[in-house]
């Protein structure tokens, strides 16, 4: 051996090993052509290329983390953990209502912030729900739709997944303008726990993947198939249903219902008997 080699940590070997692989099953996906792509997914070589390398590093790395947690951690102490994490998003997806111009949804997802950030102990126990509220899920790529942006072709962002032009501008704009569901984690001046709450929420929404994650192994012939079909539909869906002409019942001064008359109504009196013909 040379004098001036100096072996290799175990760990850093797996490392490279891991990062070689990664790259070579990204180089040799990314090479497969699809001839006749779907007219919704104009660049699927490129995309199915990278959802390969996503799917690579999330069985390496991230479901086992996931997994792991799942099996480990107390089911209460994962629900409080989610909830929280839940509580900061809406948020944002306040906000996104406003933008929207949905006041009843914004007002609503507000109380529910409220609600659960005082009565739910900072969000663990999710108390809004329990009582009939809803949560309103809300993101800046609906907004953008709502606004009439139209969502463009699907696309395969990397670590974060399936996407569109409209929904990745929205998600990568947000980020850089600093506006997203865990910018007050970044704002956290202690790097240790910052970054352990970070890893935290990227552990916790991966966990709360795992039974949709084994649906779709269970159902789909072709998971990238099914996993962009779906979220297209998805996405589709919640636009159209904020674009949606449907608004609440017109309770203004003119309109508001009477209920200043409680008695029940008249009963009709009796009909006359018959008379037979003597």
């Amino acid at each position: 051996m040379n004098q001036f080699s100096t072996p290799v940590p175990k760990s850093g070997g797996r490392m490279i090993r891991m990062a070689a692989m990664l790259g070579a099953t990204t180089l040799a996906a990314g090479c497969a052509t699809v001839n006749h792509p779907n007219p919704d997914d104009p660049w699927e070589s490129y995309n199915r290329g990278m959802y390969t390398f996503n799917d690579t590093v999330d069985r390496a790395l991230l479901k086992p983390i996931a997994s792991g947690y799942d099996a480990l951690t107390p089911q209460p102490v994962q629900t409080c953990i989610h909830n929280i994490f839940n509580n900061v998003a809406d948020v944002w997806s306040a906000a996104n209502s406003f933008l929207q111009g949905r006041g009843h949804d914004f007002v609503n997802t507000l109380g529910r912030v409220l609600f659960n950030s005082t009565m739910g102990l900072g969000g663990c126990i999710d108390v809004a729900s329990m009582n009939g509220s809803r949560r309103i899920q809300n993101d800046f790529g609906v907004t953008l739709g709502v606004w009439g942006v139209k969502s463009g072709p699907y696309v395969v962002l990397p670590f974060l997944g399936s996407s569109s032009v409209r929904d990745g501008t929205g998600t990568l704009g947000t980020f850089a303008a600093g506006v997203s569901p865990i910018t007050p984690v970044f704002e956290i001046d202690n790097v240790p726990l910052r970054n352990s709450i970070i890893g935290l929420y990227v552990v916790d929404t991966r966990a709360s993947l795992l039974d949709a994650d084994k649906l779709v192994n269970e159902v789909a012939l072709d998971r990238y198939s099914f996993i962009r079909d779906a979220y297209m539909q998805r996405r589709k869906a919640q636009v159209d249903s904020r674009r949606a002409d449907a608004g609440l019942p017109d309770y203004g001064e003119d309109n508001l219902p009477d209920y200043s008359d409680d008695e029940a109504p008249a009963t009709p009196p009796p009909a006359p008997a018959a008379t037979t013909p003597q």
